[in-house]
């Protein structure tokens, strides 16, 4: 089981590799690797195992931040409401492309966090509002899939990890709250 002293953080050279594609048909190893990833989003969303374990609640979780430089990353995005449990997005993509995006840009009104930092970094994160992704699944059966608003942040920031850039990178150093005037926030 994934926990906290497994994800590395900020400074680690690994954050900041162009991860390695996957190899094609999927080795068992690689598959392991993303139902455990997808257990550990999971399991940082109960509150109880969240506790017992020390987890910090996570949406999305690449492959760096575990110290293995491949193309897989995984997402768990949950619905909305106690009425709609289902969530949004549930899935392990192996080799994820941005395929395509709008130009309107996007950014969540609190900023972002991720798992491997330990520190509030405040500023806008802005970017692409709608995106098209092409990935592997764990059958390795390709998907194309359209998402918007927040599970598109969500992705991006996931498909950053594998591109070796962090979140903050993209925050306005001389003007952290700066943000254009077009750009959509999502609360």
């Amino acid at each position: 089981m994934i926990t906290m002293d497994d994800i590395i953080r900020e400074g680690h050279p690994t954050l900041r590799e162009v991860a390695k594609e996957v190899d094609l048909p999927l080795s068992e190893e690689d598959i392991e690797l993303g139902k455990r990833m997808q257990e550990f989003l999971k399991n940082s969303q109960d509150p109880e195992l969240a506790e017992k374990y020390q987890l910090r609640g996570g949406v999305g979780l690449a492959a760096p931040q575990l110290n293995i430089s491949k193309r897989i990353i995984a997402i768990e995005i949950p619905g909305q409401s106690e009425e709609n449990p289902e969530p949004l997005l549930s899935t392990v993509m192996y080799n994820p492309k941005i395929l395509s995006h709008s130009v309107q840009q996007a950014a969540l009104e609190e900023g972002e966090g991720c798992l491997s930092v330990d520190r509030p970094v405040p500023g806008y994160v802005v970017r692409n509002a709608r995106i098209t992704v092409s990935y592997y699944d764990m059958t390795g059966e390709q998907h194309k899939i359209r998402l918007k608003n927040y599970m598109a942040i969500v992705v991006q920031h996931e498909i950053d990890h594998i591109n070796g850039i962090m979140f903050y990178d993209h925050i306005n150093e001389d003007h952290p709250n700066y943000a254009p005037e077009d750009v959509i926030f999502i609360q």
